[in-house]
């Protein structure tokens, strides 16, 4: 539980970066590169098992991390622009909305619990997060505040899905952050390229602030990844659990950093929404 703890408090941060990139003008992809090859180096850093390239190469996951690694640079870009466009809160609400795809998959590929109690939960979380996107007076309109958080909540759920069976069925044991290096290093790759686009085409202007925003972010970035697999690799927690108290306790905490450091208004329909979080949270756990 000290994992999925610190699984979701680094997930938090990585949206309160976003804010902040917004803010003091930082360079979002160019930051997003410098932050996979943060996480990229922190994996090799805290890898107790032997670094072997051959044997990465010819691993039975490295084309998983290869896909992965393009979705990360896809998702975490589009997960920049929601936060920015649509408000801290809105960006976390369609993420931890993709808490069904893991949860399906978790009960039709490991036949994983279905009780009335856990059903509830989940049924709950996802009103829970309906209540908390609810903003007063917006007007909606797809290209700026539906088509991001829809391809978000796509791809996060994607992301989530495909972790875990990579995990379960590929990984073995130490085996982690290796794995999340390698992720993070084909990320990087693809975010190099979307950069040399940008020099061929002569719209690359380098700012110096992305330097320390990426290495904030990577470092946060490795953290989520890294706890919420060792999360996972636990045996006393089902996934389809993990993935809702991850999602819907991460829902809580960037609504209230929305809150505090942002001045993010919430209604009544969203402290509504909050609570209803909370007791999804006990439902799920106490299953």
């Amino acid at each position: 539980m000290i994992d999925l703890l610190l699984s979701i408090l680094a997930s938090t941060f990585i949206f309160l970066l976003f804010k902040l990139f917004d803010r003091f003008k930082v360079n979002t992809l160019q930051a997003i590169v410098i932050n996979y090859i943060t996480a990229c180096f922190c994996g090799l850093i805290t890898s107790k098992n032997h670094f072997n390239l051959q044997e990465i190469i010819y691993s039975e996951w490295v084309f998983g991390a290869l896909i992965l690694g393009l979705l990360f640079i896809l998702i975490f870009n589009v997960m920049a622009i929601t936060s920015q466009l649509n408000g801290i809160s809105v960006a976390s609400v369609a993420t931890k909305m993709s808490l069904v795809i893991p949860f399906v998959f978790g009960i039709y590929m490991y036949h994983e619990s279905t009780g009335f109690q856990k059903l509830l939960g989940i049924f709950l979380a996802l009103f829970a997060v309906y209540f908390v996107s609810v903003k007063k007076n917006t007007q909606f309109n797809f290209k700026s505040n539906l088509m991001y958080p829809i391809i978000l909540f796509l791809g996060t759920g994607i992301i989530d899905t495909s972790i875990k069976y990579i995990e379960t069925s590929y990984i073995k044991e130490g085996g982690i952050p290796i794995f999340s290096a390698t992720i993070f290093f084909f990320a990087a790759c693809f975010g190099f390229i979307v950069l040399i686009i940008q020099i061929i085409k002569k719209e690359f202007k380098f700012n110096p602030r992305s330097i320390p925003g990426g290495i904030a972010l990577g470092i946060a970035n490795y953290a989520s990844i890294f706890f919420i697999l060792k999360a996972l690799n636990h045996e006393s927690l089902e996934s389809s659990t993990i993935f809702t108290i991850n999602n819907v306790a991460i829902l809580i905490l960037t609504s209230i950093v929305g809150l505090l450091a942002f001045k993010e208004k919430l209604s009544i329909k969203n402290w509504i929404g909050i609570g209803l979080a909370i007791i999804s949270i006990l439902l799920v756990t106490l299953a």
